[in-house]
Order: C-alpha cells, then structure tokens, then sequence
C-alpha cells in the first residue's frame, strides 16, 4: 500500500490550555464552583491541531501560520516540534490562546487572550502553496488566509483544497473542492448572500434595472433553527453557487454532515451516538476530508470517512486524548489491507486511556450476512469502539472442514472494515480468540443469542480483568453454511451463445 499523501494546511494556529479538575463544593463568598486538584493540558489549536491531527494519519505535513516572538509562540512550536513541517508568516501582537477550566470534563469557564494577526506573506509559504499537491485551509479569522488570498485561488485550480470557515473571516476562494462550515456558519454565511444579493437588487431597483422585491425567489428570511435538514440544505445550495465551490459539506454534530454539490445534498450519518468533547471534532473533519480528496479519493469517499474519523474523535475523549505526547487515531481507510492487528490494539489502548468502554465480538465472518451486521451494530452502541476479532483462513479452514472459508482473510477484513459501526479488526490464527482477548482486554465481549445455552471458553478469561460477556438478540435463519448451500442449489442460467465479432451487412 502506498504512503498517504503530503498535505499543506495554511490557516491561523492557536495554543490551547486546559485546567482540569474537580468541583465538590461551592466558594464562600460567591455561588462559583470551586475546582480543585487541578492539572493542566496544552495542546495546539486551530490550524496547528487540524495540522496534528492530519499527521496522525500518518502524513507528511507542513503548516504554513503566524508566529511571533512571545511566550504562546514559542510553546506552541515546542508543540509542533517532530510533528509537522514550520513555515513562518510574521505575526502582530501576540498568539492568540484559549483556556478552558473543566470539571468533570465539563467546560465551565473558557478565557481568550491574545488577539495577534498575520501581518504579510512571504515567499516561503506562496511557494509552498505553489507546490503543494493539496491544501487545507484552516480559516479562524485572524488573517493567515487573507494574506495569502491569491496563492490560495490559484492552488483551488490547480489541486484539491478544502476550506474550513470562520464567521469572523472571509469567504473561501473560488474553485475550493470542499468547505466544511458547521450548520451555524453556513446559516451565518448564507444569511450573508441573501443580504448581498438584497442589497444588490435594492440598488437595480433604484436603478430602474429591476422591479419589485418580491419577485426575486429565496431572499426572504430562513427558517434559525440550523439542525434542520432542510434548513441545512438550503445553506448548503446557497453556498455552493454563491463561493462557486465543487461541494459543502455542512458538519451536523452528532447527525453527521450534509453534503451538497448544489443538487439534491446527500446525508452521510454519524455510525454512532457519541457523548464527549466536541471541541476540535470539526479540525477532524476537516483534516481527513483533506487527507482523502490528497489521495484521489471521491468527495463522498471522503466525506463518509470524515463522519467516521469525528464521531470516533468525540467518543474516545476528543480534545482530552490529545496531551503533549498523545496523538488520536487514524481513520479507517476504505482501501487498507494491511496487518490490522497493531491498529486495534492501538485503538483499544487510546479508549481505555480515555475512559471510553472497549467492545469486542468475535466470528470468521465468512459471507457478512444480515446477521452479524445487526450484531456488530448493536455491540457498537454499548461502548466507545468496536473491535472484531476474526479467525484466520487456517483457523476457518481447521473449524468449518474442506470448502472453507469462502472468502479470503484480506477480502473478510476488508469488509468489516467498511461498516461504520466497526472501528478496527484484528487477526487471530487459533481455533478460539483468548490470545487476542488477552491483548485487547476489551470491557464487553459481545456474542450472538444463539449462544445462550452454552458456556464460552474465553468467558472466564474476559471476567479475569473485570469484563463482561454480552449476549445481544439473533436474526433468525441468517447463517454462512445456509447462504452457501441456497447459492449451490441454484440452478444456474444457461449459457448464451458466443457472439461473433464481425461487423453486420449494412
């Protein structure tokens, strides 16, 4: 499998702060929590998280940010060292920072300071915009994207760039692939073309250019409430043509991101429920949609996996799993057939560092039927990941006899690996899985019904670190051995005859 792609993000960095701790009591002298046994976390923010979180993917990355000379710089490039490529803009007044006080992993208070801005280009970063081979723009409206306006616009026509927006910074250059405004920005900035265009029109009427306000269509006011469907996918139409951007895709939270390329939009759903911290999931988003469109993948393609690589952020700790000398976890890859195991270890480990609850379930999996997909997506709800564990073709081969399996391991993972509700998969070569058990030491061991009368070997094993086997309701008449032998019954179609490649007689 080739390495993933370069990929440039241009945008303004932040440096993040978090105090942590506990409250169990009120102040005396004012009704404010009091939080106690504090610790804190720093972390990059803004365009240096989304830049972070695209090297976690394993990707080559240059960030292109201002820096200046004070304290907030110099730390944030502590940060940054070993993980991403520096090109410096010079920066006017200082970085900006944010501090969020959390109890109980609960934001309670949040302090802003810094209001620094990039104050020019410089040849370095409009070079390394000329050479890139995709862009992600990340825009928090403090300059950085101004400055470097025209390099941006020629990369647009040129190579893939994705534009994540702020209210408080500029729309994004023609000939974008992608901008991932969340429902609020793209009700901010299609309340702003509505405004233009009425504005626009007034001064026609005044003209004599036009007649009557009411006959221009879709300049009335907009429903607010911006979780709306509907509501979104008009922002999203708006912005389409209005930006002349190929797609926008609007980021709904925990429903997922409505995607528009200025037709009828389609709904790529969150695979799961997630409850966490959310701060940062848009920087998630945004860097695996960026990272996909760097490796040729289609917008759609990239959008699902987006979806995916968010709501797994959120649910494994978000912007909490990301201390000093942690990184989050690489999305799946529709096209990965590489050695899985090491990957769902890794992903058990990061959620159970996190305090999220590890899920298991087990199979061969050869033929994915209605069956087990309804299994995998009600283990999946019980927890924070899903990792299936699967037998080797010798381990299907030794337990299913002469025949089996029906489909090779690289296909079955691959599979598996496609469904939204599974986070990774890992190999095991024995006949039963307590080795891989062993190493993943999941919370919840999941099971179909069909095994309620029997007395698992590797439930004991599971309770041996404090988990739990789960027996979850079985579809009925679902089964390999039943698909295989209705396919083999069959009768097949008879053969049509050869056709012959001589041209006919006019």
């Amino acid at each position: 499998m080739s390495a993933p792609a370069p990929l440039l993000v241009v945008g303004d960095a932040l440096l993040d702060h978090d105090l942590c701790g506990r409250v169990e009591r009120l102040a005396p002298d004012a009704p404010v929590p009091v939080v106690s046994s504090l610790r804190r976390i720093a972390r990059p923010g803004g365009a240096a998280l989304a830049a972070c979180l695209a090297a976690a993917d394993g990707r080559q990355v240059t960030l292109v940010t201002a820096l200046g000379d004070d304290e907030a710089s110099e730390s944030l490039c502590r940060l940054l060292a070993d993980r991403v490529r520096l090109v410096r803009l010079p920066l006017t007044g200082t970085l900006s920072s944010k501090t969020r006080v959390l109890a109980e992993d609960r934001p309670l208070l949040r302090l802003d300071d810094g209001d620094g801005r990039a104050r020019e280009r410089t040849d370095e970063a409009c070079r390394a915009i000329a050479e890139a081979g995709a862009v992600l723009v990340a825009d928090y409206g403090r300059g950085t994207a101004d400055v470097l306006r025209d390099a941006l616009e020629s990369a647009a026509a040129r190579v893939p760039v994705v534009w994540d927006p702020h209210p408080r910074g500029n729309p994004p250059v023609p000939g974008v692939r992608l901008a991932t405004p969340c429902a609020a920005e793209a009700r901010a900035f299609a309340g702003r073309v509505r405004t233009g265009e009425a504005r626009g029109f007034v001064s026609r009427v005044r003209t004599g250019e036009a007649r009557g306000f009411a006959e221009r269509p879709g300049t009335g006011e907009e429903p607010q409430n911006g979780s709306s469907l509907h509501t979104a996918a008009r922002h999203a139409d708006t912005l389409v043509r209005a930006w002349r951007a190929a797609s926008v895709a609007v980021t709904l939270g925990g429903r997922g991101a409505l995607l528009s390329h200025g037709e009828t939009p389609l709904l790529v759903p969150s695979p799961v429920t997630a409850e966490g911290d959310a701060c940062g999931a848009g920087d998630r988003f945004a860097a695996t949609a960026a990272g996909f469109l760097a490796d040729g993948e289609l917008t759609e393609t990239a959008v699902r996996a987006a979806v995916h690589a968010a709501t797994r952020y959120v649910a494994e700790g978000g912007a909490r799993a990301l201390a000093v000398d942690t990184a989050p976890a690489a999305p799946p890859r529709p096209s990965d057939d590489r050695e899985p195991t090491d990957d769902a270890l890794r992903t058990a480990a990061r959620v159970r560092a996190a305090g999220g609850t590890v899920v298991a379930a087990g199979g061969c999996f050869d033929l994915l039927h209605a069956g087990h997909v309804a299994l995998l997506q009600a283990a999946r709800r019980t927890g924070d990941c899903l990792v299936v564990c699967v037998n080797s073709d010798a381990s299907v081969h030794r337990r299913k006899g002469s025949g089996r399996p029906l489909v090779p391991l690289a296909d079955r993972v691959r599979v598996l690996r496609a469904l939204e509700c599974v986070d990774a998969v890992a190999v095991f070569d024995e006949d039963t899985p307590e080795r891989l058990l062993g190493e993943l030491r999941p919370h919840i061991w999941a099971k179909g019904g069909d095994y309620a009368l029997a007395r698992l070997p590797e439930a004991s094993l599971v309770e041996s670190w404090g988990g739990q086997v789960v027996l979850f309701p079985y579809l009925d008449g679902r089964s390999t051995t039943g698909i295989a032998e209705r396919a083999a019954a069959a009768p097949r179609p008879a053969r049509r005859p050869a056709r012959t490649s001589g041209r006919r007689g006019r």
